[in-house]
């Protein structure tokens, strides 16, 4: 091991010795604590050790050693509870891209835990603010009072029987929620714990999701974020937690205890319920923004390292997230750091999956977007990874940003196609028909290609970043009053329709209508090939009041609001409906893409799409514009898997109707059956439709509404 020239000790030396350069972060072997920090660029790195409530530095300590670019150290007698931190020395010329100070103090990427609230103060910032050279410039303030620090912890943990659950992607469906906002406005949920992991794993708000019938929690960044600024200034925060500082680290806030157990804790709850655990992950970007950002942790201890810089200029940083900064998942560290900080999450967490955020970006070299990206490669090849749930994100700002149905094998993507398909289809847009029967059928256009299945393709209609359901169905344009920001933030491309009035209406018809819609919406969504994901609130008609981008709404726009009204609870009972429908029915939720003509099975077609009169669509009425009704027969004796042989599901039939009239359908004749049976039928939300209906006669399908039938056979004595 080469040792680097050592600086004197404001601490006694003799209490460290050289330890080992792995794992990295601050590990405790129950003798003491290993410290490890990994800096190509750096000269010198000072551990510095604070009192239990992290607000009086008590001594600094130089890591004596310096091996293949980690920096590291052996504290003997150390022991969890050890608050810490890092002051980092080397050069500071951004102009190369370099940006220590030693004056800031730096978060460990790897630390488990944090501790405090980060505190604005211009002594964050490596450069001096105002000076007419800005960023340029040097700032000697010390940092420490105002930064979070971190934790060492105790690992050990008794899961008794706790494991992944490993949810068949064909049952899989997708709860979309955020810690805070699910439990801050629940009646069952004790003032101490709302807004919590706690609060989160209470039985009345398990047992909602249980009883709903979905199978996934997909919770928003729980990783230890930074809120803005600006928005601090304002009386606002970061809600949604796109802010990452931390990605080993659950965010303090949400630890009603103090304790990282708590959330240990939630995910057992969680699984003991049958419920995955699917962390929304930030890996793209960091807190520390542009070149104006403050210097929190990587910044500090290796920019030129952690972050893509402009070749031309590497004081400015590229910035394919919009957000000022983006992680070089190029450079192996920092490859390293994000696959340790996904195995941490999925072993040592429990955790079963992850949505990546702006996942493009982690798939991205300097010359664009590539499948054999060394992130996506990795990632196929760990023998932990490759097990777990990875969804993509697949767009981001940057070249060659959008990607749905780019990623590999091993990958499901969210599909934006799907959204606004069929927000534009069942708003009456012309010309949707043909568009929405191909996301009807899991976007094969998209996913079907090197053995990927239907599931690959995560359908939604809602998401976090927009209109709730309610919203989409009662505004034509975003209400962002809120935000403060003019109105200018959030998507104008919406899709949605007020049905007449902006807002909310006495109108009975008008309300009937939006109840209809979103009825249609989650029958379509929840009907469709491909893995369904709904937003918390949206199965009982929750609203944000016209806000499509609460992202800074920690307050009752953002949480969901549990008090029920009628047609909340109307709707709530359809979705719990559709869900056990669609877990009825293999069909709905095959293996294989529907391909439309003959299967393995000879003489039987998958699907048929048929037309008003009962027959086969023609070329004509595919290419007519106006052209808003379709039916759709999925036939049980299909094959349905990868195995080649026959399948023995029911044979369903969905007929869509967007247009504004009723429109007489004639429900075709099919082999081996006697009638059909209506399972389902939006105008009505009622449990039991028309039962025995003959061939050939003709069923009203009101407009604006969807409609499933059950081929009837006859019985088998």
């Amino acid at each position: 091991m080469s040792k680097r020239t050592s600086a004197p000790f404001t601490g006694d030396p003799l209490r460290i010795r050289e330890g080992r350069p792995f794992p990295l972060g601050a590990t405790w072997d129950g003798l003491g604590v290993n410290f490890a920090l990994f800096s190509a660029n750096a000269s010198k790195v000072v551990l510095c050790l604070f009192d239990a409530a992290g607000e009086v530095e008590l001594e600094r300590i130089e890591l004596p050693e310096y091996t293949d670019e980690i920096f590291h150290g052996y504290l003997p007698n150390a022991h969890p509870g050890q608050i810490y931190g890092y002051r980092v020395y080397g050069p500071y010329d951004p102009a190369n891209g370099h940006r220590f100070n030693h004056h800031k103090l730096l978060i460990d990427p790897y630390a488990k835990q944090l501790v405090g609230e980060l505190k604005w103060s211009e002594a964050l910032f490596g450069y001096t603010v105002g000076h007419p050279d800005a960023d340029l410039s040097f700032d000697e303030r010390d940092s420490a009072p105002f930064v979070p620090k971190c934790k060492v912890i105790d690992p050990a943990h008794t899961w008794g029987q706790d494991h992944r659950l490993a949810v068949p992607w064909d049952r899989t469906i997708f709860y979309e929620t955020h810690v805070r906002g699910i439990s801050m406005r629940h009646p069952a949920v004790p003032d101490e714990v709302r807004g919590t992991f706690a609060g989160l794993m209470v039985d009345e708000v398990v047992e909602h999701m249980t009883s709903l019938g979905v199978t996934s929690i997909e919770l928003l960044p729980v990783h230890a974020f930074v809120n803005d600024q600006h928005l601090l200034q304002k009386g606002m925060t970061n809600y949604w937690g796109y802010n990452s500082i931390g990605f080993f680290a659950p965010d303090p806030r949400y630890l009603a205890s103090g304790k990282i157990a708590e959330f240990k804790e939630m995910v057992a709850r969680l699984h003991k319920a049958g419920l995955e655990v699917i962390l929304d992950v930030v890996y793209n970007h960091t807190a520390e923004g542009n070149e104006l950002g403050p210097t929190l942790s990587m910044r500090g201890i290796d920019n030129a390292s952690y972050y893509r810089l402009m070749p031309e200029d590497k004081r400015f940083y590229i910035n394919d997230s919009g957000t000022g900064n983006t992680l070089d998942l190029s450079h192996p560290c920092v490859l390293q750091m994000v696959t340790d900080s996904l195995r941490y999450w999925a072993r040592e967490m429990h955790v079963d999956g992850f949505r990546f955020d702006l996942a493009t970006i982690l798939g991205r070299y300097h010359d664009g977007f590539s499948q054999r990206h060394s992130f996506l490669v990795a990632c196929r090849q760990d023998p932990l990874l490759r097990r777990v749930k990875m969804i993509a994100e697949p767009w981001d700002c940057g070249p060659g940003g959008y990607q749905v149905g780019g990623f590999p094998p091993g990958w499901a993507e969210w599909n934006d196609r799907f959204r606004d398909t069929v927000r534009a289809f069942w708003k009456g847009d012309e010309g949707q028909l043909a568009d929405f029967a191909g996301r009807m059928t899991g976007s094969a256009d998209l996913f079907n290609h090197r053995g990927r299945r239907p599931y690959a393709s995560v359908n939604f209609v809602t998401a976090h970043d927009g209109f709730t359901l309610h919203d989409l169905v009662s505004y034509n344009d975003k209400h962002n009053e809120a935000n403060d920001e003019n109105n200018q933030d959030g998507s104008n491309n919406n899709i949605s329709w007020n049905h007449g009035i902006e807002g909310p209406t006495d109108d009975p018809e008008i309300n009937a209508l939006r109840q209809r819609q979103m009825r249609n919406f989650m029958a379509t969504l929840l009907l469709a090939q491909g893995t369904p994901m709904l937003v918390a609130g949206d199965e009982f008609a929750r609203t944000q009041h016209g806000n499509n981008n609460a992202y800074c709404q920690d307050s009752e726009i953002g949480w969901v609001n549990w008090e029920l009204d009628k047609p909340g609870k109307s709707l709530l009972a359809f979705v719990k409906r559709l869900i056990k429908l669609r877990m009825q029915y293999p069909i709905l939720r095959r293996g294989l893409f529907l391909i439309g003509h003959s299967s393995e099975t000879p003489g039987v077609s998958d699907v048929t799409w048929l037309a008003a009169d009962g027959e086969e669509m023609t070329t004509e009425q595919w290419q007519d514009s106006q052209a808003r009704c379709l039916g759709m027969l999925l036939d049980g004796r299909a094959q349905v898997s990868g195995v080649q042989r026959a399948g023995a599901d029911a044979t369903l039939l969905i007929v869509v109707n967007a247009s504004h009239d009723t429109i007489n359908f004639n429900l075709p004749k099919v082999p081996q059956g006697i009638s059909w049976s209506c399972k389902l039928d939006t105008t009505d939300p009622s449990i039991k439709g028309p039962q025995h209906l003959p061939f050939n006669k003709a069923y009203s399908v009101t407009g604006r509404s969807l409609v499933l039938f059950e081929l009837q056979r006859p019985e088998v004595s």
